[in-house]
């Protein structure tokens, strides 16, 4: 049987210190501030263990009402099917490619900015980046925008 899941408005002030945490460490990891769940964790005071044990439940209102549309620059390998090895695991996250833009290798090193809205994907976008980051011949992952 599924369990039914009810969401609650609440006042921010009488959250537990912990939720106002995770949104804020949510938040530097978005923005591109921090560049890791532990840094983001070290900023705000908290474990690691208690941003993954409560991330996918806490989140400010207006996050869960739309899709956000996030822009990565990626700096690639020129290396056959790498991009579509990436566009993959775009894909299998559930978001929505909106566009893709990529500059011609210079000196073995492809420049590519992706767009994607974030509504539809089943994962989060910080489980995305790490996938990206994580890909052989990708140098460098950034969010440059997000709307």
């Amino acid at each position: 049987m599924k369990k039914e899941t009810k969401y609650y408005i609440v006042d921010k002030d009488v959250l537990p210190e912990v939720f106002l945490k995770v949104v804020e460490a949510k938040r530097l990891l978005d923005i591109g501030e921090v560049l890791t769940v532990q840094e983001a964790a070290d900023q705000v005071g908290m474990s690691r263990s208690s941003f993954y044990k409560y991330k996918e439940s806490i989140f400010p209102f207006y996050e869960n009402t739309r899709g956000k549309t996030i822009t990565l620059a990626l700096e690639l390998h020129d290396e056959p099917g790498l991009l579509s090895h990436l566009l993959n695991v775009i894909a299998k996250t559930g978001a929505n490619i909106l566009t893709i833009n990529q500059n011609i290798p210079i000196n073995g090193i492809a420049n590519v900015t992706i767009s994607i809205e974030t509504f539809p994907m089943l994962e989060d976008i910080h489980h995305l980046i790490e996938e990206v980051e994580g890909s052989k011949g990708v140098l460098r992952t950034k969010i440059i925008a997000r709307e």
